[in-house]
């Protein structure tokens, strides 16, 4: 009886010890994680034109460490932001604004680019539409593949970045392995804010580019619900974007009040998440069910998230949008049971 307790006791504290083994080697781990230095990278890669080669800026974001296989995430910027100001924005007094520095601590070997018209890319007499942005990724795309040795990412499109990324995974699904869309809009039915849009359409025919300045950024922040961003990021942004011009094509403005629907959702063969922020006038809730109800892939997800606008990214409750897509990015894959029935409805999955 003696033996069989002092057993029972060693076989308990064995297991405490390697218990305490396991935290203290995953607080080990965080720790390095936390200290390790995140790495920044440019690149330059052009498209053809009729005017000749239109030059577009790429930037690479990765955590410098022990791992070197780490899971491509491209973004792809909006309407009116260039790349590093939507997704590597540095704020005054905070820590914790960049999407890439988020995401390059996760392990992710994070990329982005500049689209013909915006930030450090050319400027060109082009619209930069929503189509003009699939050539972009496309061009981008052969930069990722030199450097990496991969062909295929995940892929995160916000506002009309949602639309390039979606079409480019129309145009190129044995490029995309993921597809995470913010602030989608598929046919516009309904929608306030391009209702408001069209009514400025003769305007913005005029011209390839329209102008942008403080008061137009702080408006970004506040047109669906003020209190969704910190106050003072209208002028954060418009300080780091207004150094590349007081311009931004028009291309995707126009395609939003004139082209949609510009994406076949039973096109788009990889898995899809939906974000969709509570307040957001870009599109309405039917519009994107009834997108998300003809995606063919059965691994798909559409989360709307309290307490987020328009700019979701940049938004006060960012971190609770990172976390919904960093879940969908980490599933873990799908296991069949030998001899089940597999649907045959999954031509994306993995």
């Amino acid at each position: 009886m003696n033996i069989a307790i002092e057993h029972e006791r060693k076989r308990r504290l064995n297991m405490i010890m390697l218990t305490l083994a396991i935290l203290l080697l995953s607080l080990a781990r965080q720790s390095i994680a936390a200290d390790a230095k995140i790495v920044a990278e440019e690149y330059w890669t052009s498209k053809p034109a009729a005017a000749g080669p239109v030059k577009l800026w790429v930037y690479r974001k990765f955590q410098d460490d022990s791992v070197k296989d780490k899971p491509l995430l491209f973004l792809v910027h909006g309407s009116s932001y260039s790349g590093k100001t939507m997704f590597d924005l540095t704020v005054p007094n905070r820590a914790d604004y960049s999407f890439m520095d988020h995401f390059a601590r996760l392990g992710f070997d994070v990329w982005t680019m500049d689209h013909e018209g915006y930030g450090h890319s050319d400027r060109t007499s082009g619209l930069s539409d929503i189509q003009s942005g699939v050539e972009d990724l496309a061009a981008a795309m052969t930069v990722v593949k030199k450097i990496t040795g991969k062909s295929k990412a995940a892929f995160f499109g916000q506002s009309s970045g949602a639309l390039r990324a979606a079409r480019f995974a129309n145009a190129h699904p044995e490029q995309v392995d993921k597809l995470m869309l913010d602030a989608l809009v598929w046919t516009g039915k309904g929608a306030p804010t391009l209702a408001e849009r069209a009514k400025r359409l003769p305007e913005l025919l005029k011209s390839n580019v329209r102008k942008v300045d403080a008061k137009f950024y702080s408006t970004v922040f506040t047109r669906d619900h003020p209190g969704a961003a910190e106050p003072m990021m209208g002028d954060v942004v418009a300080e780091a974007e207004l150094k590349y011009g007081d311009t931004v094509p028009n291309g995707t403005y126009i395609d939003m009040v004139t082209k949609l629907p510009v994406v076949d959702p039973e096109k788009v063969l990889c898995p899809v998440l939906i974000l969709r922020a509570e307040h957001d006038g870009i599109a309405t809730d039917e519009d994107i069910m009834g997108f998300y109800a003809k995606l063919p892939n059965p691994d798909k997800q559409m989360a709307k998230i309290a307490g987020l606008a328009h700019t979701a990214p940049l938004g006060v409750n960012r971190q609770r949008f990172w976390h919904v897509i960093h879940g969908f990015l980490t599933m873990p894959g799908r296991v069949d049971l030998a001899g089940a029935a597999v649907s045959t409805a999954q031509p994306g999955a993995h």
